[in-house]
């Protein structure tokens, strides 16, 4: 068992936390029973090490036969350990270190894609993390990361994707300009989420044909130049008296009108 918080394999772990470790090694932080899970069901190589305590095997059996399957052994741990490795104050006695294994963009539009996201200077971790979870629950064929958003290997936006970054193919640091130029090639419209833009209403017809939707920004959306690069913008009408939708908000619902558009 490993119980000393201070060791150099727990202090390797801990400094996945920090970007220019991730950076380093090509390895990340999975924290928590749901994010191990789906990461050995559904990219079982990607994980290199399983940390448990004994009380989490013995509740998270599913976790630990999942683990036999991918002839991974589980190193037992104390609560102490588990606590130093973690992002989180209740890791739930569950940590595992992953490789990154981000799809690169020619691979997104080899097979001609019907929905696919991209991202332009999103930085906060929780909201790409949902965009990536609602991008799953859509349908959609990927997402794509700019080289100016955080990096989707943040263990607050693992957390926030609940399991989805290992069900959709995401690719990172790609040029805005690529991305779109990618996305006219494989015969996608480029549709921006913007408050100047268009009324959603009057358009959802357009929504039918295959689209990459473009999120920018949270605080000052996109860019004069990067909205001229797109086929036209679309803006989420308000309702009520709030001020603004958040960001991963207005995307769930852009990409969720998408998927029925398309479905329908």
């Amino acid at each position: 068992m490993l119980e000393n918080p201070r060791s150099p394999r727990v202090r390797a772990v801990a400094k996945l936390t920090k970007r220019s470790a991730r950076h380093e090694t090509g390895l990340f932080l999975l924290e928590g029973p749901q994010a191990a899970r789906e990461a050995l069901a559904y990219r079982p190589d990607s994980v290199v090490e399983l940390f448990a305590t004994p009380g989490a095997m013995e509740r998270h059996t599913d976790v630990r036969d999942a683990a036999a399957r991918a002839n991974l052994d589980v190193v037992l741990t104390t609560e102490a350990v588990l606590d130093a490795m973690a992002d989180t104050v209740t890791p739930q006695g569950i940590v595992a270190v992953a490789r990154q294994s981000p799809t690169a963009i020619r691979d997104v539009f080899a097979s001609l894609p019907k929905l696919v996201v991209i991202c332009e200077e999103v930085r906060d971790p929780g909201n790409l993390g949902t965009i990536i979870r609602a991008a799953d629950a859509a349908g959609a064929d990927a997402v794509v990361l700019t080289g100016r958003t955080v990096d989707p290997y943040n263990p607050k936006v693992v957390r926030a994707t609940t399991g989805s970054l290992f069900h959709v193919p995401v690719a990172v640091g790609v040029d805005l300009q690529t991305a779109i130029d990618r996305s006219h090639a494989a015969g996608l419209q480029v549709i921006a989420a913007d408050v100047g833009g268009g009324d959603f209403l009057a358009s959802r017809d357009k929504l039918a044909a295959p689209t990459a939707w473009l999120f920018g920004n949270e605080a000052h959306g996109l860019q004069d130049e990067d909205l001229a690069r797109v086929d036209f913008a679309l803006r989420l009408p308000i309702y009520g008296a709030a001020e603004s939708l958040n960001l991963a908000t207005a995307a769930s619902v852009c990409l969720y009108e998408t998927a029925f558009a398309q479905r329908g």
